[in-house]
C-alpha cells in the first residue's frame, strides 16, 4: 500500500468530480458569451485541462490517502483505490476525445455543447465510481447516460446519427427500468440501499424471499449488461457506435464501459458477496461465466463477418466486455479474487487507450471523407504512415500481439481464469484464447488494406489535422508503454481489489 502522509476530507475527496463539474460550466458560460464564434481551440483546451486537472487531482488524492476507503455523505460515496484507478481511465479518455474534436468538430455548430455534455457525462462516470449505495449508483448511472444519448444523435443532420440516438434513448431508457425495478426489489428484501448494509441483511432474508431477491440481482445484472454492451443487451451498441460522430463512439465504447464495470464490481463484490450469495441458492458468478462466454464469442464472430470497419470495432468492444466479464465470472471462492478482479481493472486500462484511439482513427478518416468499408482503407499507408502505423499498434494490442498493452492484460485475465480452477473457468480462459485468435483475423483485414493493398480509386487525403494527430499518436505511443509499463498500474489494481473482497 502507499503511504498516507496526509490526511483530507470532505469536498476536497470529490476534487476529480468537482473539477469536472466546473469545467462543464465554464464551457456553458463561454457559449453564453459567444455562442457562435467560440473557437474550437478554446473549448478543447478548455474540456483538455480541466480533464487532466481532475486526472492530477485523483493522483494526488491516490497518493495521499495510499488508496484507503474514504466515506463521504454517510456511506453513501466512498473514495478509494478502485474509485481513483477508474477516474484515470475516465479523464483520459475524455482528454483524448477533446484534443481530437478540436479538428473534427472545426466545421460544426453546437462545439461547446458537445464538449459540455462529454464532461457532464465523465462527471457522472467519477460519481459512478465512487458510489456506495444502490440509489447513488441509479443516480450517477442516469447522470452518465443522459448525455451520452444526445452525443449519439449529435448530428442533427444526419439520419444515421438520429436514429442511433433515438434507439440508444429507447434502449437505455428500458434498461434503466429494469435496473430501477431490480434496486426495488433488493431493497424490499433487505431494506438498505447501501451496499455494506445490503450485505449484512442478505443472510436475513426468508425462504419466501429468496427468489424475489434473485429476481431482483438478475434485473440489477441486466442493468450492468446494457451499460457494458453485453449480450443479450447489446444490440444498440453497433447502431449508436456507427451512426455516433467517431470520437463519441470512442468515448462511449471506453469510458462508458468502464463506468459500466466498476460500478458492476463494486456492487458485487460488496453487496452480494459471493459466498452469501452461493449459501441463499444465488450464483451469481456462475450468471457472468455465461455472460461472459457468450458475449465474447458473439461480439468476434459478428465482428468477423463486418466489410463496415467501424461497426467492426462496435462489434469488438462487445467481444472485449467479454473478456472483462470474466473478473466476475471468475470470483469463485477457490480463486485469488484480488488477482482476477485486478486482472479486469488492469485490462480496461489498456482498453482505454487503444480502443479509444482505434476509434480516432476511424474519426480521422471520416474527417478525410475516406468511406467505411475495409476497400476504401486500401493504401492509406502511403498517405498516412503515421496514422496507420499508430493503427496498426492499437488493432495488434487488441488482439493480445506482444506489441502493446494489451497482451499483459490478456494474460492476467488468462491466468486469473485458470487461478479460479474451475471448469467455469477453464472454458473461460479457453474461450479467450480462441476468441483472440479469431479477432486477429479481422483485424488483420484493416491493416492488410492499409499497407498491402493497392488503392481501389485516387486516394488523397485532406491535410493532417494537429488534434486527431496528437490525439492518435499519444494513444499509440501510451499502448505501446503499457507493455513495459502496465506494472506501474497492477500494484494500485491489485490492492484496490483486494480492499473491495470482503
Amino acid at each position: 500500500m502507499l503511504q498516507q502522509p496526509f490526511e483530507i476530507s470532505g469536498l476536497a475527496l470529490l476534487a476529480p468530480t468537482l473539477l469536472l463539474g466546473v469545467t462543464a460550466l465554464v464551457l456553458f458560460l463561454i457559449d453564453s458569451i459567444a455562442p457562435e464564434e467560440s473557437s474550437s481551440a478554446l473549448l478543447s483546451g478548455v474540456t483538455v485541462t480541466g480533464s487532466l486537472a481532475a486526472l492530477a487531482a485523483a493522483g494526488a488524492i491516490l497518493v495521499t490517502t495510499g488508496g484507503d476507503p474514504q466515506d463521504l455523505y454517510g456511506g453513501q460515496l466512498v473514495v478509494d483505490g478502485m474509485s481513483l484507478f477508474f477516474t484515470f481511465i475516465f479523464t483520459s479518455v475524455t482528454a483524448l476525445v477533446a484534443l481530437a474534436s478540436y479538428d473534427y468538430l472545426e466545421e460544426f455548430r453546437y462545439k461547446a455543447e458537445f464538449h459540455s455534455l462529454t464532461v457532464l457525462a465523465a462527471t457522472g462516470m467519477t460519481l459512478m465510481a465512487s458510489s456506495n449505495s444502490l440509489a447513488t449508483a441509479f443516480i450517477s448511472l442516469e447522470l452518465a447516460s443522459l448525455p451520452s444519448y444526445a452525443l449519439v444523435a449529435f448530428l442533427k443532420n444526419n439520419r444515421g446519427s438520429v436514429e442511433a440516438g433515438l434507439k440508444y434513448f429507447l434502449i437505455g431508457a428500458l434498461s434503466s427500468a429494469v435496473f430501477a425495478y431490480g434496486i426495488s426489489l433488493v431493497y424490499g428484501v433487505t431494506g438498505h440501499l447501501q451496499f455494506n448494509q445490503v450485505a449484512e441483511n442478505l443472510g436475513a432474508a426468508g425462504d419466501g424471499l429468496v427468489g424475489v431477491l434473485g429476481v431482483g440481482i438478475l434485473m440489477i445484472i441486466g442493468g450492468f449488461a446494457f451499460k457494458t454492451a453485453s449480450v443479450p443487451f447489446h444490440w444498440w451498441a453497433p447502431e449508436a457506435y456507427e451512426g455516433a460522430p467517431a470520437p463519441v463512439s470512442a468515448f462511449l465504447s471506453s469510458a462508458s464501459k468502464a463506468a459500466g464495470f466498476v460500478i458492476a464490481f463494486r456492487v458485487f463484490t460488496v453487496a452480494f458477496p459471493q459466498a452469501t450469495a452461493v449459501d441463499l441458492g444465488i450464483d451469481w458468478v456462475l450468471a457472468f461465466q455465461v455472460l461472459a462466454l457468450v458475449t465474447m464469442t458473439l461480439g468476434n464472430f459478428a465482428a468477423a463477418t463486418q466489410e463496415n470497419v467501424k461497426r467492426m470495432l462496435a462489434y469488438s468492444s462487445i467481444g472485449h466486455a467479454g473478456y472483462v466479464l470474466i473478473a466476475l465470472g471468475a470470483l469463485t471462492g477457490s480463486a485469488d479474487q484480488a488477482l482476477v478482479l485486478g486482472a479486469g481493472m488492469l485490462h480496461l486500462v489498456v482498453y482505454g487507450f487503444m480502443n479509444t484511439g482505434a476509434f480516432l482513427f476511424i474519426a480521422l478518416v471520416e474527417y478525410w471523407g475516406v468511406g467505411r468499408t475495409f476497400e476504401d482503407y486500401n493504401g492509406l499507408g502511403k498517405q498516412a504512415p503515421v496514422a496507420c502505423v499508430a493503427m496498426t499498434v492499437f488493432l495488434f494490442s487488441l488482439a493480445g500481439l506482444p506489441i502493446g498493452g494489451g497482451f499483459l492484460s490478456k494474460i492476467f485475465l488468462i491466468l486469473a481464469a485458470a487461478n479460479a480452477a474451475t471448469i467455469g473457468t477453464y472454458v473461460l480462459a479457453f474461450a479467450l484464447v480462441v476468441n483472440s485468435a479469431l479477432s486477429l483475423f479481422y483485424y488483420s483485414r484493416v491493416v492488410k488494406a492499409m499497407w498491402i493493398e493497392d488503392p481501389v480509386t485516387d486516394l488523397e487525403v485532406g491535410g493532417y489535422p494537429t488534434g486527431l494527430y496528437a490525439a492518435i499518436v499519444v494513444a499509440a505511443v501510451v499502448t505501446v508503454l503499457l507493455l513495459p509499463g502496465l506494472g506501474l498500474f497492477s500494484g494500485v489494481a491489485f490492492d484496490a481489489a483486494a480492499s473491495m473482497i470482503q
